[in-house]
């Protein structure tokens, strides 16, 4: 295979894939067929992607629609989206195979498989530009799939959820735009690493601080940070929860990456660039809110998946920890803590799907006994609940050490502080759940969960160990990943 056709792959397999399912959606065992075979060859490429990159450096950047560099529409495979595009077919693999036993013929019906593999495919998109106005493009075209996903079902509950999700994404579209033309405006190019080039060799000013503050504004909003939090844990609920625990893994994660390569990379925060010294310490207090708050609102809830929504933004308050604190090895903890969460967040999420098809209910105090009747379950399981709480040797604990550490070396001991204690409520959090659900008896006769289900946590928790035991590798993808964000500014 060319360098092209391997850099494009991981989007025009799952957009062909979208466009056959969408056509066989009234035969949905052929649907199925193809979501499955999609996501396989999307998570098989993606390996090869990365390998590629590995053996003999990154292929040379496709240019595409006839217009010059930093016009067109261009893709490079640089680290970390390489990574992240290789951990994103992992997981739609994962829930391609968990969807088996979750989506019905129905939901196939009502064009279950095209939606996600379409989102699968802007997800990839926005993490393989290199173009500004393109991770705009990318990110519409992943709310206009996520927003079928939740309203498959055409519930009055998905409806509300929907119209949540879709005003703050609008909102949030709206500053996005507005920055990346303020960008354009002052650098004459959409080009990530012309514009930070442009913005490197000028001195900061109004238009510059407009533009940050637009743009981290949208993105704040894109990753569900404290204080554009709400949306999430009032529209993720409202899923099927194959749906909810992709967006768990990949939603946040792709407001969250794009905030890394505009903020670390554009406007050189971890290099001393020209928003370094502005932006700080409000990310950090943004930071440090998400984790606090979030955390306590999880502590709070008795339904699975409001609880796991509440973590999923807390998680991403780490990674903005880690961003705040504008240095190289602060780029690096973001990188490791985001691919560490998108596997541990998807798989939470599939648990508690297994848990209500064994228990009967979302509820927590209406659950328990999965450990007795369910012995895989509970092991399986057990794997995404202690690396959240950050027990070793989980891929959680060295994720959290990290982040700690580095706060601690640059001078920002409160916020490690801060990690340390949310970090404590964690543990407190995820030790209910695994009380109420698992250990104690069980309320209600349980059912047989589908072994797909368990097939598909065992594919990630698998991914979990192999971070946990041996870190060095993705240690060092995050290394290479900060100094390549670094050099673009």
């Amino acid at each position: 295979m060319s360098d092209t056709l391997l850099l494009i792959a991981p989007l025009m397999i799952p957009f062909l894939g979208a466009a056959s399912a969408l056509l066989l959606r009234s035969r949905p065992a052929a649907a199925t067929a193809i979501g499955l075979i999609a996501a396989a060859l999307t998570a098989a490429v993606s390996t090869a992607l990365l390998l590629r990159i590995f053996q003999s450096g990154p292929p040379a950047m496709s240019v595409f629609g006839g217009w010059p560099h930093g016009f067109g529409v261009s893709f490079s495979a640089t680290l970390p989206g390489a990574a992240l595009v290789f951990i994103t077919g992992l997981v739609a693999l994962a829930a391609a195979i968990y969807a088996l036993g979750d989506i019905g013929p129905r939901r196939r019906r009502a064009g279950y498989d095209a939606l996600m593999l379409a989102m699968i495919g802007a997800v990839n998109g926005a993490f393989l530009t290199e173009d500004l106005f393109n991770l705009y493009v990318w990110f519409e075209l992943a709310l206009l799939s996520a927003l079928g996903l939740l309203t498959l079902d055409r519930r009055a509950a998905q409806i509300d959820g929907a119209i949540r999700y879709a005003a703050f994404a609008m909102l949030a579209a709206t500053f996005i735009l507005l920055g990346v033309g303020m960008v354009y405006g002052l650098t004459g190019t959409l080009h990530i690493g012309a514009a930070a080039s442009a913005l490197a060799k000028a001195p900061p000013s109004f238009a510059s601080a407009t533009a940050a503050a637009l743009l981290l504004g949208g993105l704040m909003l894109k990753s569900g940070l404290v204080p554009f939090h709400l949306w999430l844990p009032a529209s993720y609920h409202t899923a099927p929860i194959t749906v909810a625990a992709v967006f768990a893994g990949l939603l946040t994660k792709m407001g969250f990456f794009a905030l890394l390569i505009v903020l670390g990379g554009v406007f050189g925060i971890g290099s001393g660039g020209v928003g370094a010294a502005q932006l700080v310490p409000l990310l950090g207090a943004f930071a440090a809110a998400t984790m606090l708050i979030c955390v306590t609102g999880a502590l709070a809830q008795t339904d699975m998946r409001r609880m796991l929504a509440y973590h999923v933004i807390a998680q991403v308050g780490y990674m903005m920890a880690a961003l705040a604190l504008a240095t190289r090895d602060g780029l690096a903890a973001a990188v490791f803590y985001m691919i560490h969460s998108i596997v541990v967040q998807a798989n939470l999420f599939f648990g508690a799907g297994l848990i209500r098809r064994a228990c009967g209910s979302w509820d927590l105090t209406r659950t328990g006994g999965v450990v007795r009747k369910e012995p895989l379950l509970a092991l399986l399981l057990a794997v995404p609940i202690l690396s959240l709480a950050g027990i070793p040797p989980f891929s959680g604990f060295w994720a959290k050490l990290i982040v700690i550490r580095e706060s601690f070396s640059a001078g920002m001991a409160w916020l490690g502080a801060v990690a340390i204690l949310a970090g404590l409520l964690t543990i407190i959090s995820m030790a209910n759940f695994w009380s109420d659900a698992c250990w104690r008896q069980a309320r209600t006769p349980m059912r047989r969960v589908p072994r797909s289900g368990l097939a598909a946590m065992a594919l990630l928790s698998i991914t979990t160990l192999m971070i946990g035991v041996a870190p060095q590798w993705l240690l060092s993808i995050a290394r290479m990943s900060a100094r390549m964000i670094g050099d673009a500014s």
